[in-house]
């Protein structure tokens, strides 16, 4: 039984992740190479209109790091990277299932994936919203610790609602959504940079519409495979 749930998690977070991918390749990365040009211009490597963007981002420590080439390279490298996420993230989704005794059916789904969209992406875009190349942000570690600390809040939250039928459990789940807003996200010293405002604001919005996609259809899929599985296995 364990088996086919991890197999069915497996499989329908692959299949979302693949369709991130092809969204992304559409939607999200012409906007990150634009915003590359004007990363790139900061940095003193070219002009606006320079045609090709270069391929090795210069950071202040005076270090090349690698990136994939634009075009089916990049493309080819972003869709395994969120085939992979979309398989952890059915995996945690299915997980919670089973400790929360609340079954992923054909009718909750959807439910399930706007829960994790909410927790995982929505929560703390209010604090970090999705950024461009080239725009100031905070320390990694102290903005990957407050991601996570923001999604464990939210989620406690979402489970007290969902699993609890004292009064408490909406006051309680209220101060651990807030909590972390009222903590605060970690800012950048600065906010000046190159990148037109125009452009990070549709970059934000377009990645948390193509991740509320991206998670509605892992729920989507992941209950279609679990309802697949345990019907052969009845059988």
């Amino acid at each position: 039984m364990i088996g086919r749930v991890l197999l069915a998690a497996i499989l329908a977070g692959l299949a979302a992740g693949f369709i991130m991918g092809v969204i992304q390749h559409v939607r999200l990365t012409p906007l990150i190479i634009e915003a590359e040009k004007y990363e790139h211009v900061a940095h003193g490597h070219g002009t606006a209109s320079d045609e090709g963007v270069p391929k090795v981002a210069a950071h202040s420590h005076g270090e090349d790091v690698w990136s994939p080439d634009d075009g089916m390279e990049r493309t080819t490298y972003t869709t395994l990277t969120t085939m992979v996420a979309g398989a952890g993230f059915a995996l945690v989704l299915a997980g919670l299932s089973f400790v929360a005794g609340i079954p992923i059916t054909r009718g909750n789904g959807l439910v399930w994936g706007l829960c994790g969209f909410i927790a995982v992406s929505f929560a703390p875009s209010i604090g970090l919203p999705p950024e461009l190349p080239g725009m100031p942000a905070a320390g990694v570690m102290a903005r990957q610790a407050w991601w996570g600390g923001t999604i464990v809040c939210t989620g406690l939250a979402i489970w007290l609602l969902a699993t609890q039928s004292q009064w408490f459990k909406y006051p309680g789940a209220a101060l651990l959504a807030l909590a972390p807003h009222v903590f605060g996200a970690p800012q950048p010293v600065t906010h000046e940079t190159s990148v037109p405002a125009g452009l990070a604001a549709e970059f934000a919005t377009a990645s948390l519409g193509a991740n509320l996609i991206f998670w509605l259809l892992i729920g989507l899929f992941l209950a279609m495979v679990l309802v697949k599985f345990e019907g052969e296995a009845k059988e």
